[in-house]
């Protein structure tokens, strides 16, 4: 990206001035490196956003911002209904509610080591993976309803999950509103076979290990110690959430002109929140976010059995579920007043601080697990939301590393193969159905994970808490 198109605020903070068109700026937290090595997509996705109809305060892309359908992957903007604001499926993105969960088992990497082959096979052998995976729940039309109502807390209910997890995940286990109704027989179709599965893509379930402690406190408030083992699942909504944002893409391009809605991409297409095709999509929406929580929620229960039988004693223990690609109707203070709106984060996650009532108790004295996933065979991050987070683009932070290249570039430059026997030499063991998903995967074809965090930790988004490093990756 071009710097000279941004008006620099910071060394962490960079503005695209309204023009154009636009309703509000456009704001990216970045470090000088990661703007430039942004593809200029971003800058006109953050600017196209910009120009949407009810946009608040302003257009942001987070520290791991790169291309994506409509909206930046990494950004976050918010929409006032009564103020003409829409919702827009390609701000959410097609896997509705894909996140991270990150588990704590209290073992030392010296306990796990001797076991870790076997348990990299055991891991893969319970948990399908991969494009079109099937798991071994089979669901009929009453029995997904029930779930796309129900979230985690169905889960939980048919024995696929702990009750005690459900404190720890965003919504408790289940978002209110959703509507399976507006969720079509073919999306529902695509998930009947697919829950407990990771799916393909950047999906994954690793075992790691705590590398590096920054902030001591907060990480013993975590359960966060040096050395010892956490697991982190990294998944979504699988089929179903792809079918809806495909179906309302469709729908809200076509509606688009009888709203008086001009798109300054037709990848944006979007709705009045106070529209039919708007509550359709916001009732189908939440019901997809179920679905993930849910997955999430199996996928849980499926490594704690593969646990119990390598390691009696262990226990699994949720340290905190969230999701970043979602739409949430909140409340924020602009200009001094508390207004409803809905912000819509794309490969954003939110941050809140500490003592906020949404939190959980036992972590509210800390603030929100920020969970940042790597790339494959790179660290992830556990930061958390500080109260200066909260007066930051909607209280958002950064999700993962982002990608440098697309798929097909990674494809041609690296081999599958190659990578899982380089990796193996550093002592990361990886499991795969594909070579060809691996090489999509490959570490080099995303951003620098540690310097995404340090520029989300300066600017102020989330403040670092500890490194994960891999030990065990089962990718999709």
């Amino acid at each position: 990206m071009d710097i000279n198109l941004l008006q620099r605020d910071s060394d962490w903070i960079w503005t695209i001035p309204p023009g154009d068109g636009m309703h509000v700026p456009g704001i990216i937290y970045a470090d000088e490196t990661l703007i430039r090595d942004m593809d200029h997509k971003v800058f006109e996705q953050v600017s196209n956003v910009a120009r949407l109809p009810g946009i608040v305060s302003a257009s942001y892309a987070m520290p791991d911002a790169h291309w994506g359908y409509g909206f930046p992957i990494g950004g976050v903007a918010a929409f006032d209904p009564d103020q003409g604001g829409v919702i827009s499926a390609g701000g959410v993105g097609f896997d509705i509610s894909c996140g991270v969960r990150t588990l704590t088992t209290g073992m030392q990497r010296a306990e796990l080591e001797p076991h870790k082959r076997v348990l990299a096979d055991a891991l893969d052998a319970s948990i399908p993976a991969g494009l079109g995976s099937r798991g071994s729940i089979h669901l009929d039309d009453p029995g997904l309803i029930a779930m796309l109502q129900g979230g985690a807390r169905w889960a939980v209910e048919q024995g696929w999950g702990d009750a005690a997890d459900l404190e720890r995940i965003e919504e408790h286990g289940c978002m209110e509103g959703a509507r399976p109704e507006c969720v079509s027989y073919q999306a529902r179709h695509r998930q009947r076979n697919e829950m407990g599965t990771l799916g393909s893509g950047n999906h994954y379930l690793e075992v790691q290990e705590v590398s590096d402690i920054f902030d001591s406190e907060t990480a013993a408030g975590f359960g966060l110690r040096q050395g010892e083992i956490v697991i982190s699942i990294h998944c979504g909504s699988r089929g179903l959430g792809h079918q809806i944002g495909s179906e309302f893409l469709k729908r809200m391009a076509a509606e688009a002109p009888s709203h008086g809605i001009h798109l300054p991409d037709r990848e944006l297409a979007c709705a009045p929140l106070q529209s039919r095709t708007g509550e359709d999509y916001l009732g189908a929406m939440r019901a997809a976010t179920n679905c993930a929580l849910a997955n999430r929620e199996i996928i849980t229960h499926l490594t704690r059995r593969v646990f119990r039988h390598l390691f009696p004693d262990v226990s699994l223990d949720l340290l905190y579920d969230v999701s970043h690609n979602t739409c949430k109707e909140e409340t924020h203070t602009i200009d001094g007043g508390q207004r409803r709106l809905f912000v819509h984060r794309k490969g954003a996650t939110r941050a809140l601080g500490p003592g906020n009532p949404l939190l959980p108790l036992p972590l509210r004295p800390w603030g929100q697990p920020v969970l940042i996933g790597g790339s494959m065979g790179t660290a992830s991050h556990v930061l958390v939301g500080t109260v200066e987070s909260e007066t930051l683009a909607f209280s958002s932070a950064c999700h993962g590393a982002g990608r440098a290249m697309s798929r097909r570039q990674a494809y041609k430059r690296w081999h599958g193969r190659e990578l899982v026997d380089q990796l193996a030499e550093r002592g990361i063991l990886i499991r795969s159905p594909t070579s060809r998903g691996v090489a999509e995967e490959a570490p080099g074809a995303y951003k620098d994970v540690d310097r995404v965090v340090d520029a989300a930790h300066h600017a102020g988004l989330a403040r670092r808490v500890a490194r994960l490093s891999p030990l065990v990756c089962i990718k999709g």
